[in-house]
């Protein structure tokens, strides 16, 4: 085997000190190949050597968890047998080259993931944020992306039932694309990626191997800028009919209780897989590239090993089941190759026929790359803030007209021109779907129910990195609680600029501790993740974004919650009546001002919010309910009233605090909207009371107008006629 190679280590993305430590690790210098497979497994997007000692802070065990990070995903325990298996992932990079195959292929990706678990997939969420709409880039993104999410979900069979949509300057370059995945499956079906049994055959299987993609995760752990373009071949090509029978065909050889080991084909392809599987079972592997079913001629062993082409899975398989395995995937029309076998040497062996290529062990392959810290930090909160504390404005005369703007902004109006586009109710399990409140889906094998809930406060963030991931995790688990279900696992996506930045480092710090301790607070442990940083454009970071999924149980069904009122409901505020216009969606749109000091949040109020309105729900004292999030009190009772048809009347609503804006548009923690009928409202009394949590009687459900307070007053057709146009005025453009 040669150790001659005409490749730099920095064209793979490797440091002159990765290098070194590669030749010392070795004991020689790596072959061609070998520094190509270094390189992808020792990126930011494989490796995670700027976030893994952060990442060890989440608490992630619990009484409901049956697999934690370290796995494709994680899953829990949701009785009677079965698991939820959730996790969520970024295509950042690709979907700012390419929206629509990156848009797609992040889709393919996150489902593999699940299918990875022996998870059947049945539900997808997609949080995105674009720069401006009224920018032609942000909308060829805006565009790209939701096509390609519908493309893929929609061919594949597998619900879009929720999501989020946000624009700010900030991601003009860089547009986020988060997508989640949930699937469910019986605990004896669950499998991992750890391969194990020397001389167990390996199999690929799916679609061939092509030149799309090559070295992709390396692409993915570099800032954008100019020359991006010219990696647009790093980017995936989608085959969502394929994957569809991959799905099929994975599950039905799984029934068989042959595989051993099962692994998706995802960042840094065969490489990643194969090393992952080998490393995280101790033991060794043993591939013929020349066995890998190619659809190119000429491929070299390097293409066939950093191919990222999608739609693929490694599986180990009992020794002597191959061929019975192998049938199941030729019934199902796929290709099924056997491409080498498991060895008890720890190493990656890697041959082009009799010829070997790569030969390096698995866990310094997997494992060995260097954790790094980030610069020390020197920036104090003074120094990055340079706003006033108070507003610099007076509160607005005509609030009726700031109601109106806020319904029609881009952040806050009809988002049915995006969903409508997505299938929400393939399955046929999806009890809430787009626009109805929190995404919901029923478990038809027990008659309960699983929510998910998105939370995500880049304003916040940039204003406080520690508040916001703290409320990234309450807004996500109080999202589940708004439809009766009780939060039991997490899942996140941190999206950060450049972590060798002292302020981007200092942000990913700080969001990680307030993360921790809301997740200790509530009593949810963190289960899977994902780690985005250099999301940067030109030097330019976005704002730091951490994501978090919450997964909540129902344990009935029909016993649940939607953001939806009926006329002569009373309409309740539960929780604390604070706010504050600081990095709220109305001083943003209305008075262009960040803001300084957020609302506070009280951790352990915000548990008993929370556990409240779950009991409500779940005794039928509540019928809806509805966070209050980006707009505040007006904007949440104007889009309880247009999604439901049905006006509000809420006059006698005092402002508290002196503010009118504030009170009314202001934004903050731990507050809820219910609604239910009169008959009701002595249970609801007391359930707050026993709780210790605050509850305002704020007005009644019905009629055709909108009145808050003695200061907003207008009808409900003004309201719809604003709100909505909604994305379509940016679409179709």
């Amino acid at each position: 085997m040669s150790m001659s190679t005409d490749l730099a280590y920095a064209d793979v993305g490797l440091t002159a000190r990765e290098y070194e430590l590669i030749c010392q690790g070795l004991e020689r210098s790596p072959t061609r190949l070998e520094l190509g497979m270094f390189g992808v497994l020792w990126s930011e997007h494989c490796s995670y050597k700027h976030s893994k000692a952060l990442l060890r802070r989440f608490p992630s065990s619990g009484s409901h968890v049956l697999h934690g990070p370290g796995e494709n995903a994680g899953a829990v325990d949701i009785g009677d047998g079965l698991a939820a298996v959730m996790k969520i992932e970024s295509h950042n990079h690709p979907s700012a080259i390419e929206p629509f195959q990156g848009a797609a292929t992040g889709v393919g990706g996150i489902v593999r993931d699940i299918l990875a678990m022996g998870a059947r997939p049945v539900a997808l969420l997609d949080p995105l944020w674009f720069g401006p709409p009224d920018s032609a880039r942000a909308r060829h993104h805006l565009g790209g992306v939701v096509s390609g999410i519908a493309a893929y979900g929609n061919c594949l069979g597998v619900p879009t039932v929720g999501g989020s949509i946000a624009f700010d300057p900030a991601y003009a370059g860089n547009p986020l694309v988060n997508v989640l995945c949930l699937g469910v499956a019986r605990h004896d079906q669950l499998v991992t990626a750890r391969g194990s049994g020397a001389g167990n055959p390996v199999l690929l299987v799916g679609s061939a191997t092509g030149r799309d993609g090559i070295a992709g995760a390396s692409f993915a752990s570099a800032e954008l800028n100019q020359a991006s373009e010219e990696r647009r071949p790093a980017v995936q090509v989608a085959n969502p009919f394929l994957e569809k029978l991959l799905i099929e065909a994975c599950l039905e050889a799984l029934a068989t209780g042959d595989v051993v080991a099962l692994q998706d084909l995802g960042a840094a392809g065969l490489t990643g897989a194969a090393t992952e599987t080998a490393a995280s079972g101790g033991c060794g592997v043993d591939i013929d590239t020349l066995l890998v079913p190619r659809r190119e001629a000429g491929m070299t062993p390097d293409e066939v090993m950093l191919s990222e082409s999608q739609e693929r899975m490694l599986l180990v398989v009992e020794k002597g089941k191959e061929a019975s395995v192998s049938q199941v995937f030729e019934r199902w029309g796929l290709h099924v190759a056997l491409i080498g076998h498991i060895t008890s040497d720890g190493l990656v062996h890697i041959r082009e026929g009799e010829k070997m290529v790569a030969e390096v062990p698995a866990g310094f392959l997997s494992k060995g790359f260097p954790e790094y810290q980030g610069p020390a930090v020197t920036l104090s909160p003074g120094e990055r803030r340079s706003v006033a504390e108070e507003p610099p404005f007076a509160v607005p005369a005509d609030l009726n007209a700031v109601l109106l703007r806020l319904l029609a902004s881009p952040n806050l109006c009809n988002r049915r021109p995006v969903f409508e586009q997505y299938d929400s109710m393939v399955q046929t399990n999806t009890v809430v779907g787009p626009g109805q409140g929190t995404a919901t889906v029923r478990i038809k094998q027990n008659g309960k129910a699983l929510a998910v809930g998105i939370g995500a406060a880049s304003r916040a963030s940039a204003l406080d990195p520690w508040l916001g991931g703290a409320l990234a995790v309450v807004e996500a688990c109080r999202n589940v609680a708004c439809c009766g279900a009780r939060p039991i696992a997490l899942t996140d996506c941190l999206n950060f600029g450049d972590p060798e930045r002292p302020e981007v480092w200092e942000a990913l710090n700080a969001s990680i501790d307030g993360i921790r301790a809301a997740c200790l607070a509530l009593e949810v442990p963190i289960i899977s993740g994902n780690v985005s940083l250099y999301n940067e454009t030109d030097g330019m970071p976005i704002l730091p974004t951490p994501v978090v999924g919450a997964l909540g149980l129902i344990e009935d069904a029909n016993r649940h919650a939607s953001a939806h009122i009926e006329p002569g409901q009373d309409l309740w505020l539960l929780g604390p009546d604070r706010a504050a216009l600081a990095a709220s969606e109305y001083a943003a749109v209305v008075h262009d001002w960040p803001g300084a000091s957020l609302a506070p949040l009280d951790l352990e109020l915000e548990g008993r919010v929370q556990g409240c309105v779950q009991e409500l729900i779940a005794s039928g004292h509540v019928e809806g309910a509805a966070d209050l999030a980006e707009g505040g009190l007006a904007v949440a009772l104007a889009e309880l009233a247009i999604s439901s048809g049905c006006g509000v009347d809420c006059e006698s609503l005092t402002p508290t605090g002196g503010r009118a804006d504030t009170a009314f548009f202001g934004e903050g923690p731990s507050r809820i909207i219910i609604a239910s009928g009169p008959d009701h409202r002595s249970e609801i009394e007391v359930a707050a009371s026993r709780w210790e949590v605050s509850l305002t009687r704020i007005g009644v459900a019905g009629g055709e107008t909108i009145r808050i307070g003695q200061v907003i007053h207008i009808s409900l057709q003004e309201a719809v006629e604003q709100w909505a146009p909604g994305l379509d005025r940016w679409m179709r453009v």
